[in-house]
């Protein structure tokens, strides 16, 4: 089986090719931009911690051009503030069903499920997986979910994840290199 070495180790080759061909990325928020951590204030202030390593993925996809999904089964305004810092295309909060709330993607913008990734870590997730080239789980995702996934991340979620997953993509299309401004 032929592999292709990334930053992150090798893969192999035909699923590197489907990375080439992603057009969406469409991640959960909670256990894959953060840890799954939720500290809650005595005031009922919410906090969350996001990883900018992440954050500088998301930028240079959306600068060649791929398109960034969040969609997430709780509703927060710090969600919302992160997510539009980082240009993210489609911010889908509250919903729970996460395979609905993806196929409105596709209906809507005509996505095809061959330029579709998909990123999880909990049961919730695995509806997005279902209609995406690439299911990906992050290293420390639930069992199932790992074991559903086409491919897991070496990195677990909130702890960069997320930037590995948009360097392999930008590896991918050739385009690594380029954006984060370093040479071979």
């Amino acid at each position: 089986m032929l592999k292709v070495d990334t930053l992150y180790g090798p893969i192999d080759a035909d699923l590197f090719q489907r990375f080439k061909a992603i057009e969406l990325l469409v991640c959960d928020v909670d256990g894959v931009f953060s840890d799954g951590t939720i500290l809650l204030g005595n005031k009922g202030e919410e906090l969350k911690a996001f990883n900018t390593k992440d954050g500088y993925g998301i930028k240079a996809l959306t600068k060649i051009g791929v398109k960034v999904a969040v969609i997430t089964g709780r509703k927060s305004s710090i969600v919302e503030q992160r997510m539009t810092a980082l240009n993210v295309d489609h911010i889908m909060q509250n919903r729970e069903d996460k395979l609905t709330a993806i196929n409105e993607l596709i209906t809507e913008f005509g996505y095809t499920n061959a330029t579709i990734a998909s990123v999880g870590d909990d049961m919730p997730d695995l509806g997005m997986f279902s209609v995406s080239a690439i299911g990906i789980a992050v290293a420390d995702a639930h069992p199932f979910v790992k074991q559903q996934a086409t491919f897991c991340t070496t990195l677990p979620g909130g702890r960069g994840a997320v930037r590995e997953i948009c360097d392999i993509i930008l590896q991918a299309k050739g385009k690594l290199f380029d954006i984060h401004g370093a040479s071979v």
